[in-house]
Parts: C-alpha cells; structure tokens; sequence
C-alpha cells in the first residue's frame, strides 16, 4: 500500500484526511475545539502556517513533501499519543489572541475570556482599574487577555511554577506587553504584595476522582495546574482566605472552580458567590466583590 503521503496533495486533501481519520480515532475534543472538522482545521492550516479564517484561497495548494510530513505526523502524534492538538502546534487562541503553550503550562480554554471581552460587567460597575492579578497564571493568558481590554492597567501574571512563568514570559513579550505586564513567582499570595482592582484566577480545581478519570489528553498537562486533592478546593479556600488583604475597595475577585463548584457552594453557606454565565458556554465560575467577602469574612 502506499503512503498517504504520495496520494494526498492539496491542502483540501488533507483537511478531508485529517478529519476522516480524527472520526475514526478515540480522541477526545476539549482543548479548544469540540469537533472533528475544527480540530483538522486547526491541525492542517496552522501546521502550514496560514490563517484559521478566510482561507479558501489556499484550498486547492500544492504542498510540498516536508509539509505533509509534518501535518501527517501531527495526525499520527494526537491519535496514537493522543497529545493535545495546542501542544503539537505550540500554540493556543485565547480571546482571539495566539499564545505561546507546551508542556509546562495548561492548554488555555476557560470561560473567563468572555468576561474579560465584556470587560468583567456588569459586576465591576463603575470601578477604574489601574491594577489586576493573574493568579495561577499558567501560560499567561487571561491576564494578557485583560491587558487587552484594560489598556492603562499594569497587571501581574503570578504562578508557583518556574517552567510556568518561563511561558507566561514569552506571551508577554510575544503581545509586546513588557511594560505593563510582569510575572511574579508565588505560592498563591505568599510573595503577592499590594491591592489589585481585580484578582482573576483559574487555579488547579480538578478532584482525586476526576483527575484519575480524565481522558489521555489531560494527562498531557501538568499535574501541578489540575490536582486539587480530594474535593478539588485545595487552593480555592487558599484564595477567599487571602484575597480581601488584596482587593481594593470596591475590588472584584472572580475564580474559576468548574466541576467542584458544588462542593465549594457547601464549604461556604452564606457567603453570596456570584455564579456566573456564560454565552458561549462553560460554568463553575465564581464572582464576588470586595465589599460581600469582607463583610462575610467579618461574621466568620
């Protein structure tokens, strides 16, 4: 039989290849595509280093022989290694803005993107903001996804991973952001310093149960930015803790907790968490204003 790469010659060809043989393999969608036909775009168009939209121009190229070498070992390394498709490509879209990911950080894909494009309302109000905080950070991007939308604010990108911030490090200067955006090594607010007008998080939330039953692809991802312990809410009661000591007044705090958002809702009777939706789906996230935590933390 001959190869696929001696019969396979248009980039049209192998967007109907790869998607034929993604419908045929047991991989899981869920790092940023949900669907066979995105998720051979994706592979085939950004392998080949041209634009996810607008692209009928190029359907009918001709590719050359190292081209298709490396589309059809992207095809081979996502079903038999099941690797998720952001770590092949070494790259990620959030909010529409490509970022630089790998193995050391979590494919970007939270729900959070949609509130920072909506500039965090109506929950922020009125509120100027000169300052913000990525906490868990990972790869950098919803805290450069809000430098996008907060153009005068400085924000801070804070991770307990060195490999972490190295990413987060090359997202800032690959969105030309250095002069207001800079990273900080912390275990959740052990070096943070000072008052945010925003703190926005997505920390490791996943439980025991959960993370043991994930599909191969998560596995792909650090443990570090998933795990945490048994109810999933390690570093969540770590945050509410500490974040008053944070905010400004009048400051908002937003976390992402996803599937463990039923166990933190019975950890914490009383306090009036904000659960927030979402236009474009996704859930288990979290808002709360400075004023609502801290006079909660004051009956407590």
């Amino acid at each position: 039989m001959s190869s696929p790469i001696e019969d396979l010659h248009t980039v049209r060809d192998y967007l109907r290849y790869t998607s034929s043989q993604f419908a045929a393999a047991p991989v899981f969608f869920g790092h940023g595509t949900d669907n066979v036909w995105d998720e051979a775009v994706q592979l085939v168009m950004r392998s080949l280093h041209l634009p996810l939209e607008n692209n009928t121009l190029f359907l009918d190229a001709r590719l050359i022989r190292e081209e298709r070498r490396i589309i059809l070992e992207r095809i081979r390394r996502r079903i038999e290694e099941r690797v998720p498709l952001a770590y092949l490509l070494g790259e990620a879209w959030f909010m529409g803005m490509p970022f630089n990911v790998d193995e050391r950080v979590l494919v970007p894909r939270s729900p959070i993107g949609e509130l920072i494009e909506n500039g965090f309302q109506p929950w922020l109000g009125d509120k100027p903001v000169e300052r913000i905080l990525d906490l868990c950070t990972g790869s950098g991007c919803i805290g450069i996804g809000a430098a996008s939308v907060f153009e005068d604010a400085s924000v801070d990108l804070s991770d307990i991973s060195p490999d972490a911030l190295a990413v987060a490090e090359s997202n800032i200067d690959l969105h030309e952001l250095r002069g207001r955006v800079r990273t900080v090594q912390s275990d959740v607010f052990a070096n943070i310093s000072g008052q945010y007008d925003i703190i926005v998080c997505n920390p490791p939330y996943v439980d025991a149960e959960d993370l043991a039953d994930m599909p191969d692809e998560f596995h792909h991802e650090p443990a570090l930015g998933l795990a945490a312990g048994d109810d999933g809410l390690d570093i969540a009661h770590r945050i509410i803790a500490g974040a008053v000591e944070h905010l400004t007044p009048g400051g908002l705090l937003v976390v992402e907790v996803g599937n463990s958002w039923a166990a933190l809702d019975e950890a914490y009777p009383g306090l009036p968490l904000i659960w927030l939706e979402f236009s474009n789906g996704g859930d288990g996230v979290f808002a709360i204003t400075e004023q609502d935590l801290r006079q909660w933390q004051s009956k407590h």
